[in-house]
Formats: structure tokens, C-alpha cells, sequence
């Protein structure tokens, strides 16, 4: 197909209704979920597929779920042939999944007259427990089978019809059946939706223009990113960074990036980044795959879809059996949430070196993970991540309070907090002070203090505790992250960064979350400041 044979503006119409099949099913997932973390803190992330199982279009939703989610799909694909009304479900790192509690749905869209699928659609939704060791299912591990219930690509629908036998299965498992329950239906009605959608524009457009305009856009935004690496020149760059520790007693975990330069293709190459831990940080391919990809389409300038052609420049040298492409049976559920955002930084870091005049410097680096449940039998379970502050640029401050990277998700309401666990929010404030100064400031953390009205078990995987977000060129690092406790008698501890440990009521949880690293020396003029610092062979406000 020749670039003359399509319309420029039929192209961005195509790509606005691809999107918006994704957007609407977010849409339908959001209004229909049960959870908080579904319905508040929209933890879900839903993308369209052609019919080869690439990525078509997909909604502003989670960029950790979006980059991974394509390995999800294949792993449906290849596991099953889906007829009209199937649907399948897994979780599993080690097919397709990222870690245990996020869970896609995966179906078929079908043309009138045609035996094979056409289109997919998919969603991918984290629930706030799918059994493992402790309330959440996101806490220290030393083994995936620690973390929950494992679900290899399995039918959940079969011709329309409602799987009864492996829902009993899926909700037996876990520790809030009924919550469970009501996320996958909603994910199950997202999925409908979406394929609701694409039924009417094939109906209204027809296969064949759906499918030109689809592979249109693809084409297309493989371009934009050949451009964007022509302008980088060839060669190599170095970057390296580390996270704090695993929670298991291993700590500095390097993770170091060689990115090459040829032409209009980069390869990322993590050769020399520590090997899998004993903990839960480790990543599976398909996490530093998205970080990379995020990270890299952070720098394009203009609005360019994510697809399946933002990946085609792109080689990735993971090496098996290292932090960020774990074997089994390495426990994963921080990889996702932790080390994820940990690629993206030195992802970022070594960009900053060859376009320094796009390129911010590090955020606060963590989704700061809390995840607790009862202590004493009631069925409850609750988690969320909580903001920080975001790294200063060459022309812009850092914003405070906010998800960065990796996450997309918003606040949970402290309303909706109190109503959904026996659990009083004490404060919830900005942590002034905690964004790096520089030319331009790192955006601020944020302190926020639970606490806990009965016994409860708390789990928390957080990252730059030790290791500050760095700064660049000549930007002072952000402040690190802290984890408080106050006991019912006034005792205080500083809690490690990854701890689960049981406390009793009357107990309070302060998190103060790291700030974003400052841009440029102060009093410099933006302009007259060198790139030079951008190097990070040994990260920029870590502690030695």
C-alpha cells in the first residue's frame, strides 16, 4: 500500500475512532467495576488489536499495562483459536501477564461473512487481591506461587456464555470473592462494548477500510520514531541506575542500559544489570519492553499513536535470568510496580544525553504500593499507590503530587478510602520542601498518614527510600521517601521500603513520597546550561 493512497485527514479520523473504541470501554469499565481501585483510582487499561494481534490503538490509560499487554494477547492467540462470544482471561508473568493481580481479558471482533477474527479487544485490570501471602497480593515474596493465583490463558466465555465453573475457581481463591467477582464481570462488559463498537464501524466502513486505515497508522508511527532516532547520532550511550533493595537483604540492584544509535534504529541493551533477586523486583521482558518504548515516546513532539509500528525500531537485549527479564519461578508483583518505573529513569537518563532539550530529570521513581486487609478473618482488602513528585525539564518545573510514568491512575478519594476499609486518613498533604531545587524545581512528594481502626496486616513495596531521584544538569536530586510508624502508645519506627508486618488498632501509617530531581544549576539561564551532566554512570543523589 503506497503513503499516496491515503487521505491525511481520513488517517486522523480513523485514528480518533480507533481510540475511542478504547476510551469507551475504559468508559464502561470504570462505570461498572466494584472496586475502588477500579471505579476511583481507574486501574485498567484497554487497547484495540488488528487481526494479526498487533497493537491497533489504545486509550490514555496505563503505559506499564499498555507496552506489555501485546504479550497477553499473543499468549491468547496462541493458546486458543476464538470464536464469536469467547473471551479469554490470564494473569500469568510467564505468559503474557505482568504480575498475578493484573489481569487481562482478551476477545475476538468478527466481520459478517468471515471465519477469522478481524480485530481484538482487550482490557487489563488490577485486582486489589488475588490470594498469595498477604492481603493485597502485592507484597514480599521469594516465588511467584507466593503472590496468588496463577491463570495460564484459560476461556472464561465460551460462545457468549459465562464460564461457571472457572469463576468458582478464580473467586475460591482469593480473599474478597465478591469484589472479584464484580471487576471481572465489569472487564467482561468492557470487552463487549468494545466489540459492540467495532461491529457498527465495520457495518458503517467495511473490513477492508478499517483495515487499510489501521495499517495506515501503524506505518505511521513507525515513522515518526525512525525520525526521532535520525536525529540522535550514531553511536552508543551509556546509563545506570540502582534500586534501593529487594525487601530479601540484596541491595543496590543495578539496572545499566546501553543504548545504540544506527541510523533510524535503537537498541536498548541492559547487559551488565544485576540478576533476578530473591525478592519480588524482578521484571519480566515485557515490563522493560513498555518502559522502553514509554520512555522513548516520551521524547516525540507530536501527537503520534502507540501501536504496534512504535515498536518496530526498537530491538531489546534483555538477558535472561536478570532483574529485568526474570525466569521462573522469581516472584514479580514489584517488577511490575517498582523496577518498571526504575528502566524508565535509566531509559530516561541515558535520552537526556542525546536530546537534552526534551528530556526532564528523574521523578519521584516509585508507585509507593500500600496494600492491606484484615488481621482478624473479616473479608476486606484495599490497595493504592500514591503520587509524588515529578522531575523538572529544560523549560518547565516539576508538578507535585502527581502519578508518573509507568502509572496513570488518579487519587482514591479519602472518602471512598474510609468507606471501603476500617481505616481513618489522618493526612494527606504536599511534602514541602522535597522537589530538588535547580534552574527549574522538582515538583513536590506527598505525605500521606492511615490509620488503622483494627488489627490490620500491611504490605508496601517503595522504592527510592535510599537512592534519590537525580537531578539534571546541575539540578539537585529529590528528597528521598520515608515510611513512618506510630504505635497506639506513641512509639515511632521509620519502616524499610518493603516490609508486611501486622499492627493493631490505634496504629498509624505516615508515607512521605520522594520529590522530582531540579533541572539546571539555580541561577543559570536555561539556556546556557551544558548537557554534560546528564550522565548517569553513577546515578546522580544515590547514596554510596
Amino acid at each position: 500500500m503506497s503513503e499516496t493512497d491515503i487521505n491525511p485527514a481520513r488517517l486522523e479520523v480513523f485514528k480518533q475512532l480507533f481510540q475511542s473504541v478504547a476510551e469507551e470501554m475504559g468508559e464502561a469499565l470504570m462505570r461498572t467495576g466494584y472496586s475502588p481501585n477500579i471505579k476511583e483510582r481507574r486501574d485498567y487499561s484497554c487497547a484495540l488489536f488488528d487481526a494479526a494481534g498487533e497493537t491497533l490503538a489504545q486509550a490514555e490509560h496505563l503505559p506499564v499495562h499498555l507496552g506489555s499487554m501485546p504479550r497477553s494477547v499473543r499468549a491468547a492467540l496462541d493458546a486458543y483459536h476464538l470464536a464469536p462470544g469467547d473471551m479469554v482471561m490470564l494473569n500469568d508473568p510467564y505468559a503474557g501477564g505482568t504480575h498475578l493481580p493484573d489481569v487481562t481479558l482478551v476477545a475476538p471482533v468478527y466481520a459478517a461473512g468471515r471465519d477469522t477474527p478481524a480485530f481484538y479487544v482487550a482490557n487489563r485490570a488490577h485486582h486489589a487481591d488475588v490470594g498469595g501471602i498477604a492481603p493485597g497480593s502485592l507484597s514480599l515474596a521469594s516465588e511467584i506461587y507466593q503472590e496468588g493465583i496463577i491463570l495460564p490463558p484459560v476461556k472464561i466465555c465460551r460462545a457468549g456464555e459465562l464460564d461457571a465453573d472457572l469463576l468458582r475457581v478464580f473467586l475460591r481463591n482469593v480473599r474478597t470473592p465478591d469484589e472479584r467477582r464484580g471487576d471481572l464481570l465489569a472487564q467482561i462488559a468492557a470487552n463487549r462494548t468494545g466489540i459492540t463498537r467495532m461491529e457498527g464501524f465495520l457495518a458503517r466502513y467495511g473490513l477492508d477500510e478499517l483495515t487499510r486505515y489501521g495499517s495506515a497508522l501503524q506505518d505511521y508511527a513507525e515513522r515518526v520514531i525512525r525520525a526521532l532516532l535520525t536525529e540522535i547520532p550514531d553511536g552508543e550511550i551509556y546509563a545506570h541506575d540502582v534500586l534501593d533493595d529487594d525487601g530479601m537483604g540484596t541491595r543496590d540492584v543495578a539496572i545499566t542500559l546501553t543504548l545504540r544509535i544506527m541510523g533510524d534504529h535503537a537498541t536498548f541493551d541492559f547487559t551488565g544489570s544485576a540478576p533476578q533477586v530473591h525478592g519480588s523486583l524482578n521484571a519480566v521482558e515485557a515490563i522493560t519492553l513498555s518502559a522502553v518504548i514509554y520512555a522513548l515516546r516520551l521524547a516525540v513532539r507530536e501527537d503520534v499513536p502507540v501501536n504496534a509500528g512504535t515498536f518496530r525500531p526498537i530491538t531489546l537485549i534483555a538477558p535472561e535470568g536478570t532483574i529485568v527479564h526474570a525466569l521462573p519461578p522469581a516472584a514479580v508483583a514489584g517488577g511490575n510496580v517498582e523496577t518498571s518505573q526504575r528502566i524508565v529513569d535509566v531509559a530516561l537518563a541515558a535520552l537526556a544525553q542525546a536530546l537534552p532539550d526534551r528530556i526532564p530529570a528523574a521523578s519521584q521513581g516509585t508507585m509507593n504500593n500500600v496494600t492491606f486487609g484484615s488481621a482478624n478473618g473479616s473479608r476486606y482488602t484495599y490497595y493504592e499507590t500514591i503520587g509524588g513528585g515529578s522531575g523538572a525539564g529544560p523549560g518547565w518545573h516539576g508538578t507535585s503530587g502527581v502519578q508518573v510514568h509507568m502509572t496513570n491512575t488518579l487519587n482514591t478519594p479519602i472518602e471512598a478510602v474510609e468507606r471501603s476499609a476500617p481505616v481513618r486518613i489522618e493526612r494527606y498533604t504536599l511534602r514541602r520542601g522535597s522537589g530538588g531545587a535547580g534552574r527549574y524545581q522538582g515538583g513536590e512528594g506527598i505525605a500521606r498518614s492511615y490509620t488503622f481502626l483494627e488489627a490490620t496486616e500491611v504490605s508496601m513495596l517503595s522504592e527510592r527510600r535510599t537512592h534519590s531521584p537525580y537531578g539534571l544538569a546541575g539540578g539537585v536530586p529529590g528528597t528521598p521517601g520515608a515510611n513512618l510508624l506510630r504505635m497506639p502508645d506513641g512509639a515511632e519506627e521509620t519502616l524499610p521500603g518493603k516490609f508486611r508486618r501486622t499492627v493493631p488498632a490505634g496504629s498509624t501509617l505516615t508515607i512521605l513520597t520522594p520529590g522530582g530531581g531540579g533541572w539546571g544549576a539555580a541561577g543559570t539561564d536555561a539556556h546556557s546550561v551544558e548537557a554534560g551532566s546528564t550522565s548517569t554512570d553513577q546515578p546522580k543523589g544515590s547514596s554510596s
